[in-house]
């Protein structure tokens, strides 16, 4: 199976930018383990997620497991804490402040009325 079905190559001047920043050999594993899902289980679960209740469950199972496997130790809590916070300032930069951007250009700014 091509891990890129799974990855999508993103391409920005010429450079893979691929979320995670994870070597495409490290990527492999999650294809075939990831919870006894399915192939193609990244796309799979993004498509049976319906609401964002939904999404905080899957979430919160993924991090209980990863809790589950290394431990109930304040480090791994502190990690697992620590990749959400990544993923959710990752999300922003990328894909929530260019999407502000071009709203903004679009749509004009917010007045200064105050």
């Amino acid at each position: 199976m091509d891990i890129n079905i799974i990855f999508k190559n993103i391409v920005k001047d010429g450079k893979d930018i691929n979320m995670p920043y994870i070597d495409k050999k490290d990527r492999v594993k999650f294809i075939s383990q990831c919870g006894g899902i399915n192939t193609n289980t990244i796309e799979e679960l993004g498509n049976i997620i319906d609401n964002c209740g939904e999404l905080n469950y899957v979430i919160t199972r993924i991090c209980l497991q990863y809790i589950k496997k290394h431990g109930q130790k304040y480090q791994k809590y502190n990690d697992v804490i620590g990749a959400l916070e990544g993923a959710k300032l990752e999300l922003y930069r990328r894909h929530v402040a260019p999407y502000e951007d071009n709203k903004f250009k679009s749509n004009g700014d917010v007045d200064n009325a105050y």
